[in-house]
């Protein structure tokens, strides 16, 4: 992503950050970002999420030319003992990460000796199939993050920020896997599709377009509104939030429908609306990715950053397609 070389330049401080409170009921003021992790040996942890188990999972995004041909991590925390483990090593560039409702782990494997593909993981054997690695027999660009439908339908980006492979397909995309395995490119008009994200009521997606520098808003920060369609397609409505200058990552929502996202290096609240309701301070402004936790931990946001894991309380409760009971 384009803030690596920044983070290659730069290490975050060990200190506890602070929200900045705008009128709204998403937080408590006294609030305080706890550290529950600190060890990251990549450039970015990503991709946060959390099983049926209650532990959290989430990557570890290395560049592989500079830190000597480490290959990525995937690590496993438990918010009750406290305890970081690692859960998969090479994790195939693993970034987005997200459970379907069998309680499979759906991964995005991207770019830079990674497997550019998505993959799934059975956690009752550990067994992985791959769920879609080609688009017109092509490997795809780096596959970034994702998300799932009430349909089981998976919906994830492409866009290709870094690593030495051959680019293969001819634009960064959105694709669609339906339950069948095929796979449908569906949004051609993002320059650089990062994060993405479903409303609870499962008629609208959210791409975070992370492409800064050029002069079209769809090349720049926004966040990309489009009506989800039952068939699983999308028509585009615009423009929801203008980020300018900004890079949107990470986005998730939570059950009123309030739109979650790391930009600027903090957490950004917006209402359905595009409405800005809240701005969470991250340390160092280091903030790349975040979700809710489950069950006693579903008012719980989980930050990712560039080396550590942050937890807040919040008052609302994250949107989660639900287990299969």
């Amino acid at each position: 992503m384009k803030k690596l070389l920044l983070i290659l330049l730069c290490s975050p401080l060990i200190v506890f950050g602070q929200t900045n409170t705008l009128g709204s009921d998403i937080i408590n003021p006294n609030s305080k970002i706890k550290e529950v992790f600190s060890g990251g040996e990549g450039v970015l942890l990503e991709g946060p999420t959390m099983g049926a188990d209650g532990t959290l999972y989430f990557s570890d995004l290395i560049i592989t030319k500079s830190k000597g041909m480490k290959a990525g991590i995937i690590w496993n925390y438990n918010p009750q003992t406290g305890e970081t483990k690692v859960f998969r090593s090479p994790s195939g560039m693993a970034n987005g990460l997200a459970f379907d409702v069998d309680g499979n782990l759906i991964s995005c494997e991207g770019a830079d000796f990674g497997g550019r593909r998505v993959i799934k993981t059975d956690m009752k054997n550990g067994k992985s199939t791959i769920v879609a690695g080609l688009f017109n027999d092509r490997r795809f660009n780096s596959p970034n993050d994702l998300v799932i439908d009430n349909n089981g339908r998976i919906y994830f980006t492409d866009p290709r920020y870094f690593g030495a492979e051959p680019i293969d397909q001819p634009l960064d995309g959105v694709y669609r896997i339906d339950t069948d395995g095929t796979v449908h490119l569906i949004i051609t008009n993002a320059s650089k599709p990062n994060g993405i994200a479903i409303s609870p009521d499962y008629k609208t997606l959210y791409i975070a377009n992370y492409d800064l520098g050029y002069s079209n808003i769809l090349k720049t920060g926004a966040i990309l509104e489009y009506t989800l369609l039952p068939d699983g397609n999308v028509q585009f409505k615009g423009i929801l939030i203008d980020l300018m200058n900004n890079g949107p990552d990470g986005i998730k929502v939570d059950l009123e429908g309030n739109i979650y996202i790391a930009v600027k290096g903090n957490i950004v609240v917006y209402s359905p609306k595009g409405e800005q309701l809240e701005e969470i301070e991250v340390p160092n402004r280091s903030a790349t990715n975040l979700c809710f936790g489950r069950g006693i931990f579903s008012k719980t946001l989980f930050i990712t950053t560039h080396k550590k894991l942050y937890t807040l309380e919040v008052k609302k409760e994250g949107f989660h397609i639900p287990f299969k009971k």
